[in-house]
């Protein structure tokens, strides 16, 4: 029975065990009656010294980079994925090119608001903070307070002649509006529009030859890519920060319409409204909201894209407000569960959970059950995808759908309406 609970020596274990007993019978006899520590020790000597031992080597690739392996597929150190040499960015040449079109935004609000008790707890959604409330609003005591608070954001300048992009909720209920250039210049600024839903607004000061960003392309940012941010933080004008790209795409509570930029760079009560900028010193995004449990920046910010807040600004410019696409529909998310029941390979599609008597979607013969997979040529990987390519559509648009249905896929026509 003891025989067969016992495993069978390893080759390499049969090889120790044949190069011990040799080795025994060729040391002294005074040296074999050592201690069992000294005979490992010699042992392991004798069989590094015959190259017994398949240990860890050295070799040298094409790059001059070494490469440090161990026998048997387990490596210790591969050659590294940045190459060797790789310096941090040089932000200094960025902040040059872009920092003079950043601006300082003050604002003068009438403001109704609740005074928080000190025991008083947020609700849950004031995690996601647009950088917290103006500066000026007490804490502490009861009842509304009615009066003139100041607070301050961050803004660029897009065009020469004085229009300037920041968030909605900067100049929201504004009674002034000033604009403070970095050479320290000031101006009084007229609020062209703002959008609620996306948290984009326009303003405009009398000015001419002003400096300006350059506008890249958010859909070109890839997750790990370094960012920097430029406003006026608590009023500390054209801070810098910096950071990488957490996230893109990125949907939260109540914002179904701007797919965030998710980015680590430090920003602050006064930053909202200020630009995000890749490594050519193009705007790639408008920094809106923090993650926070306390108000001040927790290593988690968003930004909103570019491309979706010019989008809204020409509208505002043009029209003094923004028109959206609607389906009318009611969407749930796909679950693991849903797909296999659907016949589909994975959870992927925006399911159609209800359709709204009268609406567009109904009108073209849209079903409750349907996955969407695909909106005018795009692929619609989740629910969240979905209610932002709607709203980016022009009014009275017809668009073609790919949808799933009863197990195959199908194309619906639908002429697109107008989100009131």
């Amino acid at each position: 029975m003891l025989a067969s609970s016992l495993r069978a020596p390893s080759s390499q274990s049969s090889k120790l065990c044949s190069f011990w007993m040799i080795l025994k019978g060729t040391l002294p006899t005074p040296l074999t009656s050592y201690s069992g520590c000294t005979l490992i020790i010699a042992l392991i000597l004798a069989l590094a010294a015959c190259g017994k031992i398949e240990g860890k080597h050295k070799e040298t690739n094409s790059s001059g980079a070494e490469t440090t392996y161990i026998k048997d597929g387990l490596t210790l150190n591969r050659e590294p994925v940045i190459p060797p040499g790789t310096q941090l960015p040089d932000f200094t040449v960025l902040v040059d090119k872009a920092a003079p079109a950043v601006v300082n935004i003050s604002i003068t609000q009438k403001v109704t608001t609740h005074r928080m008790t000190d025991d008083e707890e947020p609700p849950l959604g004031d995690f996601f903070r647009r950088f917290g409330p103006p500066h000026g609003i007490p804490r502490g005591g009861e009842g509304p307070s009615d009066g003139e608070v100041k607070s301050l954001g961050s803004g660029f300048i897009v065009t020469p002649d004085g229009y300037i992009m920041t968030n909605a909720h900067v100049v929201a209920n504004a009674e002034e509006v000033v604009v403070r250039l970095t050479d320290k210049r000031e101006f009084k600024a007229k609020v062209i529009g703002s959008d609620r839903r996306t948290d984009v607004a326009l303003i405009k000061i009398k000015a001419e030859k002003l400096p300006t960003v350059s506008v890249g392309d958010p859909s070109k940012l890839k997750v790990g890519e370094w960012v920097m941010a430029i406003g006026s933080p608590f009023g500390f004008d054209s801070t810098v920060t910096k950071g990488i790209v957490s996230a893109v795409g990125r949907s939260l509570p109540d914002e179904n319409y701007t797919p965030f930029i998710q980015t680590d760079a430090a920003v602050n009560p006064g930053n909202s409204g200020g630009p995000l900028f890749n490594l050519r010193g193009e705007v790639v995004g408008i920094n809106s909201q923090i993650y926070s449990q306390t108000g001040g920046f927790m290593g988690i910010s968003f930004a909103i894209p570019i491309d979706l807040a010019t989008n809204v600004s020409n509208q505002l410019k043009v029209n003094g407000k923004v028109t959206r696409g609607r389906l009318g529909v009611r969407l749930q998310e796909v679950t693991k569960e849903l797909a296999e029941s659907f016949g589909l390979d994975r959870p992927k599609g925006a399911l159609v959970a209800q359709v709204e008597r009268g609406s567009p979607a109904e009108q073209a013969g849209m079903q409750s059950g349907d996955v969407v997979l695909r909106y005018a040529g795009r692929v619609v990987d989740s629910s969240r995808d979905l209610p932002g390519m709607v709203g980016a559509t022009q009014p009275g648009k017809t668009i073609t759908l790919e949808v799933w249905r009863k197990h195959h896929s199908e194309e619906v026509d639908v002429k697109v309406g107008e989100l009131q």
